[in-house]
């Protein structure tokens, strides 16, 4: 009986419509995090009569035909990249993207990572890096006389530095966007890196046409919607239990098959 193979797919597919929806939430407080969502594909077709195969020998065809349907399979879970609510934090090195655009960061292994979460920090050097420590790119270092530090909209970081009544450029950070955000590989630690699906990074001042601007002392935080994950959870158990309440009542028809006499 197709029914039992059928409906087991149906529950694979919930099962990891959960796990999704579980790592969303796992998730909620973290800084630039977006949520997933799982998509579904129908799987292939039984034909056991083609619609349109002739009928007779006047040209007669069948209307609608008999399809049945092998289940379900996942499609993919992309990321949904809509902007996330900006919160207030009083740290100079904290900074929120407001609109479209990635932070830049530099990996040990010389290649280019990005980023939404902007909880920077300064290293030994006074080196802008990431709290595991990554260059923030391009490269800006804060001198140790340096005090008042500021991070305009466009991204130009300057200070003022002892004896001085001029603030100090010290430099410019960038953003890059993607044509397909979606289409970015998610590595941990709020990374992601270029993939052909993303498309190659355009890479520009924060304030430029199509980029976001950024907002000094704040951070964004996830787009998880609470309300919306208990949806969607209570929506893929009731599913999940009719995919088992059918492997029930096909096991059943399948006994009741077996005992007659």
């Amino acid at each position: 009986m197709k029914a039992l193979n059928i409906a087991a797919t149906g529950m694979m597919a919930q099962e990891l419509n959960v796990e999704v929806i579980s790592h969303n939430v796992a998730n909620m407080r973290t800084t630039g995090f977006k949520r997933q969502r799982a998509e579904f594909q129908d799987l292939l077709y039984d034909n056991v009569r083609r619609m349109g195969a002739i009928t007779s020998d006047t040209g007669t065809m069948v209307p609608a035909g008999v399809q049945i349907g092998m289940g379900v399979k996942t499609a993919a879970t992309p990321r949904v990249m809509s902007q996330g609510s900006i919160n207030l934090t009083e740290k100079d090195l904290d900074i929120a993207i407001r609109g479209d655009g990635f932070f830049r960061i530099r990996m040990p292994d010389g290649s280019t990572a990005y980023t939404r979460a902007g909880s920077f920090e300064l290293d030994a050097n006074g080196l802008l890096v990431t709290v595991d420590g990554y260059q923030v790119e391009p490269g800006i270092t804060v001198p140790n006389n340096a005090r008042d530090l500021s991070i305009s909209s466009e991204g130009v970081v300057e200070v003022l530095i002892d004896g001085q009544t001029q603030a100090t450029e010290l430099g410019q950070i960038q953003l890059a966007r993607f044509i397909n955000r979606s289409g970015l590989e998610a590595i941990g630690d709020n990374l992601f890196l270029e993939t052909t699906a993303s498309g190659t990074p355009q890479v520009s001042t924060p304030g430029d046409t199509g980029f976001g601007t950024l907002l000094q002392s704040h951070l964004e935080q996830s787009n998880v919607n609470p309300v919306t994950e208990i949806s969607d959870l209570i929506a893929a158990q009731r599913a999940y239990e009719m995919n088992a309440r059918i492997i029930t009542g096909a096991d059943e028809m399948l006994s009741a098959t077996a005992n007659l006499r």
